[in-house]
């Protein structure tokens, strides 16, 4: 009989922790913050959403943009495990489409989780090596339903190779395939009166709620054992405190609850009961207490903007995965180019997510949204 060197299974539940702490779920990487941007800003974007990566945090935002945008972006994943092979990259397309009275957009996600060694089971002796990786391709679609109001809806298609064999007394093997569907909204009054001043913002408030990755488990191995996707509900908020021709400071505020729930046996909730039940097993001061905090500033100086600066502050309770750190950022802006990074400080020596460093280009056609 033979079985696998499960060091990938370390890594695999290490990402899941960080991300889940209580509530499994499989392909974990759907929910890594993909650019630069939001990420220096404490990981959040729900209500802002204003650029190509739009198709993450809240597709939404698509509706109020113009123009054709393609972006990439990379990171080493899980730095404080020294891996070099283990990294995550996206690619972002957007383009507006006047005949359709909107904006289509697509995306691709590629996590690499390196090369692993197989053993046999009667000893440490080498019988074969794999390589592990998981992906996500998405399309999406962003109309304005009122002047004020826009939806966007994104499909996706997800692949998941973990190994391609099983282990010694099951069936399946570590492959899955399967599909999601996220669908946002997001309100922009274009006058807000701040009560009991004379004071008028214009189109400085966004209010934004996208519930991402809706869809049926992953089946790996038979259903009794598959895995619920990372549906995860996403209220997001910013405002512009300071705009004019040559400064601008943003303020944004993102909540986030992953809509997962496994009952008495283990067995994963159906994603149409998950959205109701995950609510409201728990009692209302557990329930808040499951929910992360994404908040961060971005400052641009330059008419049109031309450099960023950005720091942010992600919190999640002990009792729920305890991630805490303090992110960094910078941009700049040319032409039609952008050029993000950003930094995460985890506050401790030695963790996973400790000195992640994200590397973002944009290109943009036709309109420039910066």
């Amino acid at each position: 009989m033979k079985k696998l060197v499960v060091v990938f299974c370390l890594l695999c539940v290490s990402a899941g922790s960080l991300i889940a702490q209580v509530s499994t779920s499989a392909v974990p990487f759907l929910l890594i913050a993909p650019n630069s941007r939001a990420s220096g800003m404490g990981e959040g974007g729900g209500g802002l959403a204003d650029d190509v990566w739009a198709i993450h945090w809240n597709p939404a935002g698509y509706a109020y943009q113009k123009g054709t945008e393609l972006a990439l972006s990379h990171a080493n994943w899980l730095p404080g495990f020294g891996l070099s092979d283990l990294w995550i990259a996206h690619t972002v397309f957007k383009h507006e489409v006047p005949e359709f009275d909107g904006m289509i957009s697509a995306g691709l996600t590629y996590l690499n989780l390196g090369e692993f060694i197989r053993t046999a089971s009667t000893g440490p002796e080498e019988i074969g090596r794999f390589k592990g990786y998981e992906f996500a391709i998405a399309a999406g679609y962003a109309t304005r339903v009122l002047d004020e109001l826009g939806l966007g809806v994104n499909a996706r298609f997800i692949h998941s190779r973990l190994a391609p064999f099983g282990t010694e007394a099951e069936k399946g093997t570590g492959v899955a395939s399967g599909i999601s569907f996220d669908i946002g909204l997001l309100y922009r009054p274009q006058n807000v009166t701040i009560p009991f001043t004379e004071t008028t913002l214009h189109d400085a408030i966004g209010i934004g709620v996208n519930l991402s990755n809706i869809g049926p488990s992953l089946t790996y191995i038979d259903e009794e054992q598959s895995d619920p996707l990372p549906m995860n509900f996403r209220l997001g908020f910013s405002v512009d405190i300071i705009q004019s021709e040559f400064n601008n400071l943003t303020y944004i505020l993102d909540f986030n609850k992953l809509l997962v729930r496994r009952n008495s046996k283990g067995k994963a909730d159906p994603f149409y009961r998950a959205i109701y039940y995950s609510w409201v097993d728990k009692s209302l001061r557990e329930e808040l207490r499951d929910i992360t905090t994404s908040m961060g500033l971005e400052y641009w100086y330059g008419s049109p903007k031309l450099i960023a600066m950005r720091i942010g502050y992600f919190y999640e309770d002990p009792k729920y995965g305890n991630r805490k750190f303090m992110t960094f950022g910078a941009g700049l802006r040319y032409d039609i180019y952008g050029f993000d990074f950003s930094y995460i400080d985890a506050f401790e020596r030695n963790h996973p997510l400790g000195e992640t460093l994200r590397f973002t280009l944009m290109m943009t056609w036709e309109h420039s949204p910066f």
